[in-house]
């Protein structure tokens, strides 16, 4: 019984550090509170079965990350062969909240591959070598995915072709 309380201690101390990571992640993909609420309580109770220790709140952190962008993309997966599965049109795109500002309405639109590495590099403050680590890419795909979606940031929303207007947020 108290390895029991030991893990649901240390459970709801992870989910308190890092819920509102999982919560950005998730919210990038399914466009939605209820969708993304749904996708992190997922997230969560994969972390309440996995089994293997962490060795630092790092990998913990990269861990959820991951967790919480692969259950997302899996949903999204799951609705796409529903609805081809009724032939019928797929629903409308949601739009973001009007809080939110255009360089980060550009940035959700951008496709899977770049929303994550530009993200994780920006926002997360990771390293392309970490990002790399997490995402099972070479470094050069993530460099490169990363300098492509500068490209496509800029092209959307009208900035000149340097790219010193986009600083990374000190971890």
């Amino acid at each position: 019984m108290a390895s029991s309380l030991r893990a649901d201690e240390e459970i709801t101390e992870i989910y308190y550090r890092h819920v509102d990571t999982v919560y950005r992640i998730c919210f990038s993909y399914m466009k939605n509170a209820a969708d993304t609420e749904d996708m992190v309580q997922e997230t969560f109770l994969k972390l309440m079965t996995h089994g293997q220790q962490f060795q630092s709140e790092n990998h913990e952190k990269a861990w959820l990350i991951v967790t919480a962008a692969n259950t997302c993309k899996d949903e999204l997966r799951r609705w796409k062969r529903r609805l081809e599965h009724l032939n019928s049109q797929p629903a409308p795109e949601c739009t973001t909240h009007e809080s939110y500002n255009s360089m980060l309405d550009a940035i959700l639109a951008l496709p899977a591959k770049y929303k994550d590495v530009v993200y994780l590099h920006y926002y997360e403050g990771y390293h392309t070598a970490e990002i790399a680590n997490m995402l099972h890419r070479p470094e050069s795909t993530v460099r490169n995915q990363l300098s492509r979606a500068r490209k496509m940031l800029m092209k959307t929303q009208g900035i000149g072709g340097d790219d010193t207007h986009v600083k990374r947020r000190n971890p």
